[in-house]
């Protein structure tokens, strides 16, 4: 028997699934705990968090918790991965397309016009002391870890509750997902743009999955995804994009880059032989690397 909670948080929907119902109430506790801690440190939203400091005072060396620092190592790893694709220095470009507040804020604004794109500074431009947990970002820069943060907390809640508690466990923070342990069954997971929108049906044992699309954080001018070679919402082939890899943070890096740059990343994910799912502008699904050919329509 499993058993599953889902709730709200983070603008998006959260869901733990443990193979132990017993420990259902305990695990949800600590996933909340984490979540907490991961948004005091890396918040784009809250002025107290480290990362808000770090932006505010961009061009300085500012000390920072060792979970920021795994926060933004992991964001430097994935840029370097993506060949810059998924590049943390995308804050200012993310905040000049409108952006700036909670996505629900955004959406209920009157339109505006379209501001000029940012400069993203480059990934490379990060200064970051792993030893003395100090952490710096260019003037008129700002990091944004959006494309990384979920998906490392989901990997972290998985391992971390699946061995604590000696049982299989899903964690699903939005479109990321990670299992850990061995579940009796393969968990049976819908892959679809939007939540309770129909989509395919897959099986998922271990390791991450990811969604990541331009088609749910949008409003009327614009999307969260932003390409770093041009500081613009990305506008290339793929509005989604959704990948298997061992963990969350590496298919979501795959996954955002695809959005992100379109076919300047495909060869990275063939190189690299994590199945994707990939929809167009227009809706035509393209499946790569071993995407199960057996997916059924949920």
């Amino acid at each position: 028997m499993t058993a599953s909670r889902t709730w709200s948080a983070w603008s998006c929907t959260v869901r733990l699934t443990v193979g132990d119902p017993a420990v259902l109430g305990a695990a949800c506790g600590e996933l909340k705990a984490l979540m907490d801690r991961v948004d005091k440190a890396a918040s784009r939203f809250r002025p107290d968090s480290e990362l808000s400091i770090v932006n505010h005072r961009a061009g300085a060396l500012v000390p920072v918790s060792r979970l920021l620092v795994d926060l933004v190592d992991v964001s430097l790893v994935a840029a370097q991965v993506s060949g810059g694709a998924v590049d943390p220095t995308v804050g200012t470009a993310v905040i000049a397309a409108g952006y700036d507040a909670d996505i629900e804020t955004v959406r209920r604004r009157f339109p505006q016009p379209a501001g000029e794109p940012a400069t993203v500074a480059g990934w490379q431009d990060v200064r970051l002391n792993r030893k003395l947990a100090l952490l710096g970002v260019p003037k008129d820069c700002a990091l944004d870890l959006g494309a990384t943060a979920k998906a490392w907390t989901a990997d972290r809640a998985a391992n971390l509750l699946s061995k604590r508690y000696g049982c299989a466990v899903l964690v699903e923070i939005g479109g990321d997902l990670r299992a850990a342990g061995v579940p009796e069954k393969p968990w049976i997971i819908t892959v679809a743009e939007r939540a309770g929108e129909p989509g395919v049906l897959v099986t998922l044992a271990h390791g991450g999955l990811t969604t990541s699309t331009r088609t749910v954080r949008s409003w009327q001018t614009g999307h969260h995804v932003i390409d770093p070679r041009t500081g613009c919402p990305a506008a290339g082939p793929y509005r989604t994009a959704s990948v298997w890899a061992p963990t969350a943070v590496r298919a979501n890096t795959f996954s955002t880059a695809l959005v992100a740059t379109g076919e300047a990343a495909l060869g990275r994910l063939k190189l690299a032989g994590h199945p994707a799912r990939l929809v167009d502008t227009d809706g035509d699904v393209t499946e790569l690397s071993g995407w199960p050919t057996a997916s059924r329509a949920a």
